[in-house]
């Protein structure tokens, strides 16, 4: 089992991290919600709990909940510019379908 980060992503959070001043790193997670069903959530961690399950990709700890992994295993983040937007992309090989707008997907 495994979540990984490209050197994109990485850079990203670091950065990010950097300006708040704090934090152990960032926790990749999923919410029932949408028209598939899923959700991820994206959120920095200042404190690990004891069941946390902890990934490092070049340099920076990506964090994840037991149930959560169930459904983002072997998932890749990678932070990514496409002409004036940039944001997140997660390479998840568990998705079977996602809607319309992007915002859900399912397993």
């Amino acid at each position: 089992m495994a979540i990984s980060m490209t050197e994109s992503a990485a850079r990203h959070v670091q950065r990010s991290l950097e300006g708040r001043g704090k934090g152990e790193g960032i926790r990749l997670g999923v919410r029932t919600t949408g028209c598939s069903g899923l959700a991820y959530v994206l959120e920095f961690v200042d404190e690990l709990a004891a069941e946390d399950m902890v990934f490092e990709s070049h340099g920076v700890k990506v964090i994840i909940d037991p149930k959560s992994l169930t459904y983002l295993d072997g998932t890749e983040l990678d932070f990514v510019r496409e002409g004036l937007n940039e944001g997140f992309k997660f390479n998840n090989p568990n998705v079977r379908g996602e809607c319309g707008c992007g915002e859900s997907f399912n397993v």
